[in-house]
């Protein structure tokens, strides 16, 4: 049995932004009314010409460089995605083919904003079984794809873009000492009851949900979830040095964040720049506080996704 550490992030994001004062010549709103109820100032915009896997191929890209590894070093692929338009080849056997990954595992996780949580906790296990050396998890979503952009409601949360983690096997000791990234116990599960509050459904494809229940849901349930992952690694909430939920809405984030009771810790807010970018949300939040410096090698981070399918999952590992 081996432990199993994060050794490098990398995220990506399109060229394209979409202002709150550009949605506003689309649909009856306005940047107040975008600010006071999801805190989103812009989001990034994929053109036609931009499929999911080369988002997710741009940041798993720097992931690898970062972490100092060719793409032959890699032995499994794993790609959190709900905006895939093709079944086969899935995202993820087209990624490692952009890369020229050799003879990788390749499989892609639909869990929409949990995806790369449930993604990371994967490949923790398949490390620690030995089935895996070194995997690149990435999440990425083109939500712009599936967006009903006449409904003032959703289309503006929603933006596009990927992020990636290597993550690569250590002995079990060193998973859990300071400076080595170790990747704590996962907890995970679902609310299946309540799975239409958040879907990607129809023929086009397009998001909707039932805000208030989602938010109702996340603000009272997932502060007690997320503390139980702390138990998990051995941690309490003060612990923290940094909380990476996903990025839903600013007026879930804060709130959550206070509830945890992660009050040494700095939370990610880029939601504001980005919007909701579904499975890629925590990657690329938490790559950004990486690269930014916000956070140093060995810290404890909480990342916890929540969303489609009722479905959640977070646990604690350590900054690369």
């Amino acid at each position: 049995m081996y432990g199993s550490r994060i050794t490098a992030v990398g995220h990506y994001q399109p060229a394209k932004v979409l202002t709150n004062e550009d949605l506003a010549g689309l649909v009856d709103t306005n940047d107040e009314w975008i600010r006071s109820r999801v805190g989103i100032r812009t989001r990034h915009i994929a053109g036609p010409d931009e499929p999911v896997d080369e988002l997710a191929a741009h940041a798993a890209a720097k992931a690898l460089a970062s972490a100092g590894l060719s793409a032959s070093d890699i032995d499994l692929v794993l790609v959190a995605t709900s905006t895939a338009v093709d079944r086969s080849p899935n995202m993820a056997a087209r990624v490692a083919n952009r890369l020229g990954i050799p003879s990788a595992a390749t499989m892609d996780l639909n869990v929409v904003c949990a995806g790369f949580t449930h993604a990371l906790a994967t490949a923790d296990h398949a490390v620690r079984a030995g089935g895996s050396t070194r995997a690149l998890v990435i999440g990425a979503d083109k939500m712009s794809d599936v967006a009903d952009w006449t409904d003032r409601t959703t289309c503006v949360l929603v933006g596009d873009g990927a992020g990636a983690a290597v993550v690569e096997a250590c002995p079990p000791p060193a998973s859990t000492e300071p400076g080595l990234a170790g990747i704590g116990p996962v907890l995970w599960g679902s609310v299946p009851e309540m799975g239409n509050a958040v879907r990607i459904e129809g023929t086009p494809s397009r998001f909707a949900q039932e805000g208030q229940s989602v938010y109702r849901w996340a603000t009272t349930q997932l502060p007690r979830f997320a503390r139980q992952a702390c138990e998990r690694a051995g941690l309490t909430p003060e612990d923290l040095a940094a909380v990476v939920l996903h990025q839903a809405n600013l007026r879930i984030i804060e709130p959550l964040a206070v509830k945890i009771g992660a009050v040494n810790a700095v939370v990610a807010r880029d939601v504001i720049e980005s919007g909701n970018t579904s499975a890629a949300s925590i990657p690329l939040a938490f790559s950004k506080l990486v690269e930014r410096a916000e956070i140093s090698t060995g810290d404890p981070v909480l990342l916890f996704g929540f969303g489609g399918n009722l479905s959640y999952a977070g646990q604690v590992v350590r900054c690369p």
